[in-house]
């Protein structure tokens, strides 16, 4: 394994400090560091690369962050069976689950084969309007439909494979994959799944009908939201939290697993009841 694409949290010194140490050790071992632009700019490094090519060329990803950071590599090396390494330099991570002082032991088993790597799904977002397609994406966590600031209660009308769920009443949506229920869906209320599971949550946000309940469906199954709500209130389409679409009045989101995947790179340290453990603090007083 020679090319190594490395993204970090650049405006991070902890991140820039750590990324500088990687490229050297990596040139040690006769790797080649393939550095996002933006970041060799930070670090000093000469030879950037832009995003495509990293995407065309590397072997093995390394992200120093959180999981913010890593969602948005997800997205860009969807399609590619490159492993992806997180690593933890945040406050809360559940994707970037190795440690800083677990990076260069892990990594020694990316270079030599002997690492694990699980493959993640992915959802395929479609949203229309007038039957026009308005945007598409992939995305590794989750889609989330909300109101603005000072809107009221927003309607949405939501089918399963065209047959009728409910209409939510709610201040918004969430639609999530196993490996997003540790996010935003978790907060709202959602069940805890185990990522290698093949299922897709909804979770209303604050429904105004309590018995409006989250929900487990297949992950063969398509799902259809008909934004019911009037042209002046604020509605909005957030996809992993990061990509934004505002929504008007009739646009319909469809949402199905994508074809394309995401490969993590796990730690032989630590299973995922561990993460949990230690990131929610359970069993502590």
């Amino acid at each position: 394994m020679l090319n190594i694409a490395i993204f970090a949290k650049v405006h991070d010194p902890r991140c820039q400090g750590v990324a500088a140490e990687l490229v050297t050790w990596l040139k040690e071992r006769g790797c080649r560091p393939l550095l996002e632009a933006h970041l060799a700019r930070h670090i000093g490094h000469a030879g950037g690369v832009d995003k495509e090519e990293l995407r065309q060329c590397a072997e093995l990803v390394i992200v120093l962050g959180g999981d913010g950071t890593l969602l948005s590599v997800a997205r860009l090396f969807s399609g590619r069976e490159v492993p992806v390494l997180g690593v933890n330099l945040g406050s809360l991570g559940f994707l970037t689950e190795v440690t800083v002082e677990e990076l260069y032991p892990v990594l020694e088993s990316c270079i030599t084969g002997k690492s694990g790597v699980t493959e993640r799904m992915m959802l395929q977002v479609v949203v229309t309007r007038s039957n026009c397609e308005l945007a598409r994406c992939d995305v590794l966590n989750d889609v989330v439909i909300n109101k603005g600031a000072i809107a009221r209660i927003i309607d949405l009308e939501a089918r399963v494979d065209e047959h009728l769920l409910t209409n939510f009443k709610a201040d918004g949506l969430i639609i999530s994959t196993p490996t997003g229920s540790t996010g935003y869906c978790l907060a709202a209320g959602g069940p805890i799944v185990q990522p290698l599971m093949n299922c897709i949550i909804i979770v209303p946000i604050c429904p105004h009908t309590l018995t409006n309940r989250p929900i487990v469906i297949s992950d063969q199954a398509t799902i259809k939201i008909v934004v019911k709500s009037s042209f002046d209130e604020k509605v909005y389409l957030t996809l992993d939290g990061q990509v934004g679409v505002d929504l008007q009045e009739g646009d319909t989101i469809t949402i199905s697993r994508a074809r394309k995947t995401t490969h993590l790179v796990t730690s032989s340290n630590k299973d995922y009841f561990a993460i949990l453990r230690t990131k929610l603090k359970w069993g502590e007083r």
